[in-house]
């Protein structure tokens, strides 16, 4: 009888459900963080590890001298991408993401690039 009591304590344990850790963690960013890039149309795109909620996720260009745009971000793509598109004149950016991955969490971080003078 005890034996049975701890083989059924034992199966309890491993069917409880573990705890979810899907934060969205960017997997892959093009251009790649420290980039440099040539002046003019800059195509972003980030890649996460999980699914992402777009409507509810933020891009902001940060420029050298602390001033912000927000950028649009494209409906299209998988659930784990995030695109847009900017124009940038030679200087140093950051493009900093906040995503919310579809359990919940909320992630954020830079990628900041450089922006050479000439084509």
């Amino acid at each position: 009888m005890r034996w049975m009591v701890v083989m059924l304590c034992l199966a309890l344990a491993l069917a409880a459900p573990l705890p979810a850790s899907a934060h969205a963690i960017l997997v892959e960013s093009t251009p790649a963080i420290g980039a440099t890039v040539p002046p003019g149309r800059l195509d972003l795109r980030l890649r996460f590890n999980s699914r992402i909620d777009r409507a509810r996720s933020r891009l902001t260009l940060i420029r050298a001298d602390h001033s912000t745009t927000v950028l649009p971000i494209s409906a299209e793509g998988t659930d784990d991408l995030m695109f847009s598109t900017a124009t940038l004149t030679p200087g140093t950016y950051v493009v900093r993401w906040q995503v919310l991955a579809v359990d919940g969490h909320i992630t954020r971080g830079d990628v900041p690039l450089t922006v050479r003078a000439g084509n």
